[in-house]
Parts: structure tokens; sequence; C-alpha cells
């Protein structure tokens, strides 16, 4: 089934130190948000993070990471090892803070896996409104969503561990970057993906596919497509790299090579698109967007990988009223910002790939009242 389409930067003076956005010059106030440096606390049982593929903050406030023990080198395992050494041992995939920084529960990985394909490459991380958990990955032969229960129990797989096979598929996903569920229709959306070129739609309880579509709300096709900063392409590049739904029913999607975010009603028609720097030789300013939470989502957030950045758009017209951050590996910087996430409060968490951690910025002043 295919939808119809509608016409209708910062310096740190110290560890702390704010992070005063550059504003666009209207009348939108400064947001300012914080690094806080003590969060999260240092990883039990002598832990070590691999590449973070996952950000998601659940409805309790918990910060959801999933991470990639296979991309841990082995001088970072010398004790998991058996060498006579301090340092270290794999972290599960799975990891889960608390508002305080502390681990409160952990689980996954490839060694757990029985009876289901674990990732070859761990990616997105969703958690729905009934607290199950979302996976998948964009390894070679990725090609399925995991759900499990909060605590890690395997409960379906949509999709199996296999070549890729292309955009019309309707058993399987190809490289999957995020996911999110519905809970007006108990329905699962995908980002879909590294390989294909598409949102899919799947039953959340049965896996039974429902619907797909590319960009404008057009039939997917699997078209390699060039970046062209003077071009906007008739069909999502790879990776479509996020999917989130606001509160008055929109379906978000990041299209992350094209340097847009699309717009949609469920049905896939669309409705409209963001274009963020475009004049940008970089593809790759918009991996990831969430919400600010007051009761119109009145401004949105996305990751910006190549320029280092998270920047801020009014909802209403799409335009960039702040940005922040910078390449680097120091605090509030980013090597390989992937995706990101936000709180009840407007804190912004940010999960990095080469930089294998994630950071929490904390929201001082600058938007709308929170509901």
């Amino acid at each position: 089934m295919f939808p119809k389409v509608a016409f209708a930067g910062v310096a740190f003076a110290m560890v702390a130190a704010a992070v005063a956005l550059v504003i666009a010059a209207d009348a939108t106030p400064t947001p300012k948000f914080e690094i806080d440096a003590s969060w999260p606390k240092p990883l039990p049982s002598n832990w070590i993070l691999g590449q973070i593929g996952g950000v998601f903050v659940d409805k309790d406030d918990n910060v959801w990471i999933s991470q990639r023990p296979r991309s841990v080198n082995d001088r970072d395992k010398r004790a998991e090892r058996g060498d006579k050494s301090v340092c270290c041992y794999t972290a599960p995939s799975v990891i889960v803070f608390n508002q305080a920084g502390d681990v409160i529960k952990s689980w996954g990985g490839p060694k757990s896996a029985q009876g289901f394909d674990w990732p070859q490459n761990e990616h997105g991380m969703f958690v729905d409104y009934k607290g199950n958990v979302w996976l998948a990955g964009n390894g070679e032969n990725d090609g399925m969503v995991l759900k499990f229960t909060n605590d890690g129990k395997f409960l379906m797989a949509i999709g199996k561990s296999a070549p890729q096979t292309n955009s019309l598929d309707k058993t399987r996903v190809g490289r999957a970057a995020d996911m999110v569920v519905d809970p007006a229709t108990n329905e699962l959306y995908v980002a879909d993906g590294y390989f294909n070129h598409r949102i899919v739609v799947f039953d959340a309880d049965t896996g039974a596919f429902k619907r797909t579509w590319g960009a404008y709300g057009k039939p997917p096709t699997d078209e390699k497509i060039t970046y062209d900063a003077k071009v906007l392409p008739q069909q999502f590049n790879n990776p479509v790299h996020g999917v989130r739904i606001t509160n008055d029913g929109q379906v978000v999607v990041s299209d992350r090579a094209n340097n847009r975010i699309q717009v949609f009603q469920k049905d896939g028609t669309f409705i409209r698109e963001l274009p963020v720097m475009r004049d940008s030789t970089a593809p790759g300013v918009t991996g990831s967007t969430v919400f600010w939470p007051d009761k119109g989502q009145t401004y949105w957030f996305t990751s910006d990988d190549p320029n280092g950045q998270i920047h801020i758009l009014r909802r209403s017209d799409g335009m960039v009223v702040g940005s922040f951050g910078r390449v680097g590996r120091g605090p509030g910087e980013f090597e390989n910002l992937h995706n990101i996430g936000i709180d009840s409060k407007g804190n912004i968490y940010t999960a990095e790939v080469q930089g294998q951690r994630v950071q929490r910025f904390r929201y001082k002043s600058g938007l709308p009242a929170i509901r």
C-alpha cells in the first residue's frame, strides 16, 4: 500500500560553563544549555563502552542507550581476555541510566542471543508506551527489528539476518536506523535505513506489514542519490536515519544525508519539508530529531554529525533559531554525534559513535514553559 501525496559553537571556559547558542536575528530568546560533566557516573564492574548506536529517554526520564560491544578494541578489554590488567570488560549492549547517572539496568549483546539473530551493529533505541524495548542494526546483513520486554526478554523479530533485498520487501527491513511506536494505533514506524530508502510500518504486536512510503509520500525506490546542495532529491537518501511522531500525530522523518526533515500524516501523505543548512557541502546535518516538551512541541532539535552541533528549529516555519556544540573530544564537544534524546525537563542527551559516550546538557533558559 502506498499513500497519496497531498500538495498542500561554543567555547567551554570550564567544564560546567553555560552553552550559549548562536541565535538568528529575530525576537526568539537566547536558549541556554549547560554541559553536565558529572553525568553519567563511572560505569560499574570496570565496564567500557564501544560506539553508541542509539539513545532514548523513557516516560520516567530514564536514559536508554544501545552500544556496540564488537566495536571495543582489544586494548580496552585486556582484563576481559584474561590479561593481568585492571581494564576492562565490555559493557552489555543495552544500558539504562537514571537521572542521577547511575546504571539501573543492563542486558543484551551478541553472546546473549538464543533463538534469534542479534544485530551485527546495534542501531537505534526506543521504549514504547507499554515499556517494550525496540532495537535494530545497520550491519551488512542486518534485516531485522527486535522487540524485548523492559528486562530484556526476547519477544519478536521482524525480519532476519540475511543478504539485503529492496525497499518494497514486506517481510524485513534493510539496515534499519530508528523506530517509534504510535500508542494510538499500536503501529511500529521504522526509519529504513542504511540500505533501503523508506519509512515502513508494521503492527507492533504481530509484526504484520501495514504500509510503506518514500520521500514526498511516493513509492520508495532504491535509486542511489548523490548529495547536491542545489537540488532537493525526490527520494530519501541513505540513511533514512530518524523517525518520531508528534503529539498531534505528525510523522517526522530525518533524511540525514539530504540535510532535511520531512513531515507526513500517519498514512504517509506528505505535509511539508524543513531543509536544514542546505548550503553545507557536508551531508548529514539532520541525524535525529526530538521535540521540545511543551504542549505544542514548538521547537525541534536535530543532530548534526559533520559540524558537531545540535540545531534548534522553530516548528512553525522551520527556521534554525540556534545551534550549539563543536567537533572535539572535550566535555560538551562531539566526535561523530549520532543521536539525541530529550527528557521531560528539556535536558538533551547525546550519543556519539567515535566518541563512544553519552552526555547530558541541562536546559537553563530561553524556550517556552514546559507543560
